[in-house]
C-alpha cells in the first residue's frame, strides 16, 4: 500500500495539471465569427415598432388593456435582447396599472405582473400576485407560476404539490419544469431527459420562443453533464434562430475560457456582445477571466465597472448574492456582506442563501458557525458545484479533511463548470 501523503502529492499534482492544461478543443471560430459582428439593433427596431403600433391602440382604441399587456409584453422583448433594466422596470409599471385597471381575467395580468417580479427577483411579491391569480382562477398557468416561484423561495414541498397538480408528459410547461425539479434533486440524467423531451415538443410547435428556451437550458445541462461539445452545439442552433442572442454567445465563451483555457477568445466574443446588451455581470466574468490571466490592474477596472453598473437602484435585490461574495472575497467587508446576506436569507430562504452567509462566516474566521449553518440548512439539501466547494472549504476549517477529500474528488468532475479559477483553488484544499 502507498502512503497516504504520497497518494495525496500525486492527486495534488493531477489537479494542478488539469487545471492548467487546456483541454480537447471542440470550438471553431468559423462557426460563430458571423455573429459576433450581428448586434441587436434590427431586434430592437421590430419591437419599437410594435411598442408604438399598441401604444397608439391605448391612445386612440377602446381596447386599452389587451394593448397595454402587449405593451408590457414588447417592453419584456426589449429587456431581453438589450439586458437595460429600464425595460423591466418600464414593463411592471404597464402590468401593475393593467391589474388596477382590469375588470375580468385579472388573473391573467397578475401573472404576468409575478413572471415580472421574478425575474426582478422580488419573490415575494411574486408570489402574492401569484396566488392573487390562483384565488380568482386556480387553472394551470396559476400553478405554473406558483411552481416557479415556490421553487426561487425554496419551499420545495409546495412547488412538488404545484408539479403534480400540472402533471402531462405531452405538455412542453410540464416538462420545463420537470427538469428544473430533477435538476433541484441532483438527478442530471433525468434533467436532460425531460428537457430533451421538451426541445422535440418546441420543435414541433414551430415557437421560436420555445425553442430557443430548450436550446439554451439544453446546452448548459448538455456543459454540467460533461457533454461539452452537445453543449456547444446547442448554443449554436440558438444563434441561427436568433443571431444576437447574448446568453448563447456567453455561453460559447465560457466553454473557450473554462474547457479550452484560450480567455484572450473568450474576452473577444465577451467585448462583442456587450457593445450591446447591458449587464453587470459581464464584469465579473471579465474579472475572473483577468484574475485567470494573472492581470490584476485589468481584473480591478472590471470590478469597479461592475460597481458602478449595480449603483442604479432598479437593480433592487436582483445581485445581492453577487454583491456579498464580492464584498467578503475581495475587500473583506465581511459585516456588510453578512447583512446583505441576511436580506437575501429573508428574501429567499434557500440552501444557497444560508450558503452565501456559511461562507461569509467562514472567511470572516467564524468558522463553528458556518459549520452549524452548513450541517443545518445546507448539507444534503442542494448539489450545486460551487456551493459543495463552499461546504469543502468550512470542513477544511473545522479540521474535517476526510470529508474535504470525498467532496474534492466530486468537484474535480465539476472543473468545467466552476471555471479554472476555482479548479485552481479546489486542488489546495
Amino acid at each position: 500500500m502507498k502512503p497516504i501523503y504520497y497518494i495525496c502529492i500525486v492527486l495534488l499534482v493531477a489537479i494542478t495539471t488539469s487545471c492548467q492544461e487546456p483541454s480537447q478543443v471542440v470550438t471553431n471560430s468559423n462557426d460563430y465569427v458571423k455573429y459576433l459582428s450581428h448586434n441587436n439593433h434590427q431586434n430592437i427596431n421590430e419591437t419599437n415598432k410594435k411598442l408604438n403600433f399598441w401604444n397608439t391602440k391605448i391612445k386612440t382604441d377602446s381596447i386599452q388593456l389587451p394593448a397595454m399587456i402587449a405593451v408590457a409584453g414588447v417592453y419584456s422583448e426589449m429587456f431581453q435582447s438589450t439586458g437595460n433594466i429600464q425595460f423591466l422596470k418600464q414593463a411592471e409599471q404597464v402590468l401593475v396599472k393593467s391589474v388596477k385597471v382590469a375588470a375580468i381575467k385579472k388573473e391573467g395580468y397578475l401573472l404576468a405582473l409575478a413572471r415580472n417580479y421574478i425575474s426582478q427577483h422580488r419573490f415575494k411579491e411574486a408570489k402574492n400576485a401569484a396566488q392573487g391569480a390562483y384565488i380568482l382562477n386556480p387553472n394551470a398557468s396559476a400553478k405554473m407560476v406558483l411552481f416557479d416561484v415556490s421553487m426561487e423561495l425554496g419551499q420545495y414541498n409546495e412547488a412538488k404539490k404545484y408539479l403534480e397538480e400540472i402533471a402531462d408528459q405531452s405538455k412542453y410547461n410540464f416538462l420545463i419544469r420537470l427538469a428544473k425539479w430533477n435538476d433541484y434533486k441532483g438527478d442530471l440524467d433525468a434533467t436532460i431527459r425531460n428537457m430533451e423531451k421538451a426541445k422535440t415538443i418546441a420543435e414541433q410547435s414551430n415557437k421560436k420562443g420555445l425553442m430557443l428556451w430548450s436550446y439554451t437550458n439544453l446546452a448548459d445541462y448538455y456543459g454540467h453533464a460533461g457533454r461539452i461539445k452537445d453543449s456547444y452545439d446547442y448554443y449554436l442552433k440558438t444563434l441561427e434562430i436568433d443571431p444576437s442572442n447574448a446568453y448563447a454567445m456567453k455561453g460559447i465563451a465560457w466553454i473557450i475560457y473554462s474547457y479550452e483555457h484560450n480567455p484572450q477568445e473568450a474576452l473577444r466574443i465577451i467585448d462583442a456582445v456587450t457593445e450591446s446588451y447591458q449587464s453587470p455581470d459581464y464584469f465579473l466574468l471579465k474579472a475572473e477571466i483577468a484574475e485567470f490571466q494573472k492581470d490584476h490592474l485589468t481584473k480591478k477596472g472590471n470590478l469597479i465597472g461592475y460597481k458602478y453598473a449595480i449603483a442604479d437602484k432598479r437593480y433592487g435585490k436582483m445581485y445581492n448574492t453577487y454583491n456579498a461574495m464580492l464584498l467578503a472575497e475581495e475587500y473583506q467587508d465581511f459585516n456588510k456582506a453578512l447583512e446583505i446576506a441576511e436580506e437575501e436569507i429573508d428574501n429567499r430562504p434557500t440552501p444557497q442563501s444560508y450558503d452565501l452567509k456559511a461562507h461569509i462566516l467562514n472567511l470572516k474566521g467564524e468558522h463553528e458557525k458556518a459549520l452549524e449553518i452548513a450541517e443545518k440548512f445546507i448539507i444534503g439539501k442542494t448539489f450545486e458545484p460551487e456551493t459543495q466547494y463552499h461546504i469543502a472549504e468550512i470542513y477544511k476549517t473545522n479540521g474535517f479533511q476526510n470529508k474535504v477529500n470525498t467532496i474534492k474528488k466530486e468537484l474535480i468532475e465539476s472543473a468545467y463548470e466552476l471555471g479554472p479559477v476555482l479548479s485552481q483553488k479546489i486542488a489546495k484544499l
